[in-house]
């Protein structure tokens, strides 16, 4: 099947999860029950790795988006490959902290941010602060100045090229607007950014990398557009060295997207890693390293969401199965995106030539808390444990107590 991986099998119609039947976890667990796999987060984060492994004096930094998931085993073993952290919050920064992530190898992208959360963040010695907007920079200056004025602070700036990619308008994330009209927050227009980083040295900072985000979940569609943000972004970069401003690093933030959906193709990592390689080296810049800020890239397809069947219910001809787990309070993206599709499959009996289109229904009081609508599967029945696929990112790290309701356990396998 097209989402079988070294974490996900099928073997005679049942579901694997690892080396266990997705059935005798949920025995053993209870659902409903987040199960993530480390070999695949592995085998995730190591192609990216060598897709930024041509030969270049440039070092490469993973930074984990850990919004997607901050589970603490997760940040753990990403620590002990090799990652660094995008961190976007003062509550984000000190998780990383207590999972072992040096201060050095934070970078805080913070939006909104107060004065509180800046206390927070420039009491961890060594964490890049990431310039979102240059009335953020001021509140910054006046911060440091009070309470901070021995400390040396490392920043960066964000910028905006004023267009961006993803797949739902809620998750783009440079430009003017949306195509759906909504004004986007984040980053410093172009013709700003050099201002950005001269008021950064003027107020005591220490100016370092330059960064960029689009948006999120993109897939081979995506390449041509992001790679000329690329090379927009070099281009930028060589003008602001060009000026004296000291750049150590371009950040080219995340976005890449796993396979939600059969009919959806990877966005090529190999072609990005290695035309960024290419594309920094031809610029003839004195930067010292490029860094990628990957998400679900690498968690999404690493983690399952297990739930059991209450009840089956017809009502209007529609199918419904019933079961105890709800989107919000789980895996809120499809009911928060439209478009957001997650596989869901009976676990005993995969394969099934006979199936039945059945709206997966959660137990909210919410019209739209909803798993996925006329999904083809086996008959269901009560006690079936079924397996939402995708649920490693943006699943957890979204989900809420409404109606009072419990957040379902995670375990690491």
């Amino acid at each position: 099947m097209w989402w079988e991986n070294e974490f996900l099998t099928r073997v005679e119609g049942r579901l694997f999860l690892g080396r266990r039947p997705a059935t005798e976890i949920a025995a053993r667990f209870g659902t409903p029950l987040f199960v993530y796999s480390r070999s695949r987060i592995l085998a995730n984060y190591d192609r990216l790795v060598h897709a930024f492994s041509a030969p270049s004096p440039l070092i490469t930094r993973i930074l984990y988006a850990m919004k997607a998931n901050p589970y603490p085993g997760i940040l753990r073993l990403l620590k002990r490959r090799g990652s660094s952290i995008d961190a976007v919050s003062p509550g984000e920064v000190e998780a990383a902290r207590r999972a072992g992530f040096p201060a050095d190898g934070i970078l805080f992208t913070g939006t909104s941010v107060s004065v509180e959360d800046l206390r927070r963040v420039f009491a961890v010695d060594g964490v890049i602060v990431n310039i979102d907007a240059l009335e953020q920079l001021d509140l910054m200056g006046e911060v440091r100045q009070k309470e901070f004025p021995a400390k040396s602070i490392r920043v960066s700036v964000r910028w905006n090229p004023g267009i961006g990619r993803g797949f739902n308008p809620k998750v783009v994330t440079a430009g003017a607007r949306t195509s759906d009209g909504t004004p986007i927050k984040f980053g410093i227009e172009e013709g700003r950014v050099p201002a950005a980083f001269e008021r950064a040295l003027e107020s005591g900072f220490e100016p370092v990398g330059l960064h960029q985000h689009l948006g999120s979940g993109w897939t081979r569609e995506d390449f041509p557009f992001v790679r000329d943000t690329v090379d927009r972004m070099v281009r930028l970069a060589a003008r602001l060295e060009k000026d004296g401003v000291p750049l150590q690093f371009l950040d080219f933030g995340g976005g890449i997207g796993p396979l939600y959906d059969p009919g959806q193709t990877l966005f090529p990592v190999e072609k990005y890693g290695s035309y960024i390689i290419r594309r920094v080296a031809s610029a003839g810049l004195n930067i010292k390293s490029i860094a990628v800020e990957p998400g679900k890239y690498l968690v999404a397809d690493a983690g399952v969401l297990l739930v059991r069947v209450e009840y089956l219910k017809t009502s209007h001809g529609q199918r419904f199965a019933c079961v105890n787990a709800g989107t919000f309070t789980s895996l809120p993206r499809p009911a928060i995106y439209a478009g957001a599709r997650h596989e869901i499959l009976l676990c005993e009996r995969l394969g099934s030539r006979t199936t039945v289109p059945v709206t997966v229904a959660g137990n909210l009081c919410e019209t739209g808390d909803v798993f996925g609508r006329d999904v083809p599967l086996p008959e269901p029945r009560r006690g079936d444990i079924l397996a939402i696929l995708h649920a490693g990112a943006y699943a957890r790290s979204m989900a809420s107590n409404f109606n009072l309701r419990e957040i379902p356990r995670e375990i690491l396998v």
